[in-house]
């Protein structure tokens, strides 16, 4: 056996290098690179193997890329990955201790959100020589314990490299989940700082190239006869279109189907752009943050088909939103743990070779012609809501709304919108108007703040490496960007152009509508200064657009529309990361959902605002469903 001698650390950059997948015949290298940032715990292991293949001619070496914080490195991949549909990602090492701590919350929404990362964490000395070592914890019960621990519950695959014989069958089990679309989510290998110097001799076939075949698992036929003979009864059906649907790349299947059929689509938040906002089936997003349209429609709907999504609460409006007592689901999902909820027929299998399946099996059949028409009027109706929001005219501050509609008008129908937290997610959810299949990147699965800026740079760095000319704009709350703008420092060095829109409304206004409705009164959402009753003084000065220069963007403040509106084509123009600060006013709300989402109000309580919210709470929670019957019961429903 021909062996070739590497540290690990050498070893694991090795092996990166040579991952490949494919999917319908074409191929591309999996690691895009490797995110770092060095400290004792990393600097002479991955980080010396790194700077030796930096230093090297290799064209196909892992490029190295410095963030600013381990989170928004983590972020920043979880974003490339996304907008690389599952078929790209990147590797993160940070050092021992709180470098790696800080993965943790990315590595939740990457596994949350059903998105490869994988995660190298420097961990301590696997010999035990000296320790406790700086940044150790030390446990009395263990000493097989580190703070990487903490990474278990939120990998999918976790694993600690305590012996270079160890790392071959780790990586190779670490790749298998990356590239599962089934399975996938943050991987990680902790990897203690001895280890990663040590030397090996390796055997040369670990670092042959590998090509990884991500399959498109076709469903059952008698689960799609099944599914058919449901959907053939159903008088109102509607379609749910979540994230697999745009990773699968099952847009044209969907658009086939919804026009073969007639049956509505609705679209959850990793859904969105699954049709065109325009599209005749197309009757916009479903749930808590929903349109007129698609919660009419669900609340009406006989049989629902969801594909590609995992039912989260948002999406089912806490349970509320499908309120018809015989209502059925079909889940067409590729994970069997999502195809199996509320208490749905299941077709496991790939969203696009489901569609198909699903599509010949029903050929010749449509929904009744009465509900197709009624889901376009309802859609239509929809849209002049939104071009009235679009238009609100406000002063001495803008409407949120309008922030929207002006970002929508000026951005071509390629571009993305980034955004993940505060009040946006929902308004953008209900108002934006998608054009393109990967013109809409929301991050709702764990809602981050602070994912924004980082995941704005991974959506850009993905579009410029497959030659994808979008520009991207992101758009972030003042909340979320003091949480983490860090990385416009590193979109300045990698020469990676990101146009943030930058709404400043001096605190948390998202929260401080929940609190209001919940009868909290806002308390705690304001950026106030201390006063003897509370933190209920005069704004604070802070300036986030002076910050934002001070990190090396171009800036533009913009004090109306008008302004706002000429920053975004100056912004589009440039070559260079530009903020646009923009001022709201947090009180103008957009159009509300006609849905609802469960967030519990104190049953007991001195306060007359929560009391009378504890009444609203209960006449919403008496809707609840817990959507249990099986299809026989539910057919026998609507036959009677």
């Amino acid at each position: 056996m021909t062996t070739t001698r590497l540290t690990v650390a050498q070893a694991v950059v090795r092996f990166l290098e040579v991952q490949h997948v494919e999917r319908d015949g074409a191929e591309n290298a999996f690691f895009a690179g490797c995110w770092g940032i060095f400290g004792h715990g990393n600097v002479a292991g991955i980080g010396e193997a790194l700077l030796e293949r930096e230093l090297s001619d290799d064209p196909g070496r892992l490029r190295y890329l410095q963030g600013r914080n381990e989170q928004a490195m983590v972020h920043a991949s979880v974003a490339y990955a996304r907008q690389r549909d599952r078929l790209a990602a990147f590797a993160v090492t940070a050092s021992v201790g709180p470098g790696s701590t800080n993965m943790v919350t990315g590595a939740a929404l990457a596994t949350i959100n059903r998105l490869p990362v994988l995660l190298l964490p420097g961990d301590v000395f696997a010999t035990r020589v000296a320790n406790p070592v700086l940044q150790e914890l030390e446990d009395p019960a263990s000493m097989t314990a580190s703070v990487n621990d903490a990474l278990r519950p939120v990998s999918r695959y976790w694993d600690r490299i305590e012996r270079p014989e160890q790392l071959p069958s780790a990586l190779l089990a670490a790749m298998r989940v990356l590239t599962d679309p089934a399975d996938t989510g943050a991987v990680t290998l902790c990897l203690p700082q001895d280890v990663q110097a040590e030397a090996y001799d390796w055997p040369e076939a670990l670092f042959d190239r590998r090509v990884w075949h991500v399959a498109r698992p076709v469903p059952e036929a008698a689960a799609v006869e099944r599914a058919a003979t449901l959907v053939r009864s159903a008088r109102r059906p509607l379609l749910v279109a979540g994230g697999g649907v745009i990773y699968s790349g099952a847009d044209g299947a969907l658009r086939h189907f919804a026009e073969a059929t007639g049956i509505p689509v609705a679209e959850t938040q990793a859904g969105k752009g699954s049709l065109p906002y325009d599209h005749p089936q197309a009757v916009g997003a479903i749930g808590a943050t929903g349109s007129d349209a698609a919660d009419a429609l669900a609340n009406e709907a006989d049989v629902v088909i969801g594909v590609g999504t995992r039912w989260s609460d948002f999406t089912t409006a806490s349970r509320t939103v499908f309120a018809r007592p015989e209502v059925r689901f079909v889940n067409l999902n590729v994970a069997s743990v999502d195809a199996h909820k509320q208490s749905g027929l299941a077709l496991v299998a790939d969203a696009r070779a489901g569609l198909e399946a699903l599509g010949v099996a029903l050929e010749g059949w449509r929904a009744p012609a009465e509900h197709t028409s009624e889901a376009t009027e309802r859609a239509r109706a929809w849209d002049a809501v939104v071009e009235a929001a679009y238009a609100v005219e406000n002063e001495p501050l803008l409407a949120q709304s309008a922030v929207i509609g002006a970002v929508n008008d000026g951005t071509d129908p390629r571009d993305v919108v980034v955004c993940a937290a505060g009040s946006m997610p929902g308004d953008l959810h209900k108002l934006w108007r998608t054009r393109d299949r990967k013109g809409y990147h929301v991050e709702y699965g764990f809602s981050c703040m602070g994912y924004e800026i980082a995941g704005g740079l991974g959506v850009k760095l993905a579009a410029d490496d497959t030659g994808d000319p979008r520009d991207v704009v992101v758009m972030v709350g003042d909340g979320s960007y003091l949480m983490m703008g860090t990385e416009l420092v590193t979109a300045v060095a990698e020469d990676v152009k990101i146009i943030v829109v930058l709404v400043q409304n001096h605190g948390f206004a998202s929260i401080g509508a929940l609190s209001e409705s919940l009868g909290s009164q806002r308390f705690g959402t304001r950026y106030r200064y201390r006063t003897p009753t509370g933190l209920d003084g005069e704004r604070l000065p802070v300036d986030l657009a002076a910050n934002a220069a001070s990190l090396g963007a171009d800036v533009i403040v913009a004090k109306g529309l008008d302004d706002l509106r000429a920053a975004l084509r100056s912004a589009k123009a440039s070559e260079r990361t530009t903020v646009i600060h923009v001022e709201t006013d947090p009180l103008v709300p957009a159009p509300d959902s006609p849905a609802w989402w469960d967030v519990p109000v104190s049953e007991v309580s001195t306060l007359d605002t929560t009391r009378a919210a504890r009444t609203t709470y209960e006449q919403h929670k008496a809707a609840q469903r817990h959507h249990l019957g099986t299809i026989t019961e539910q057919q026998g429903d609507r036959q009677s």
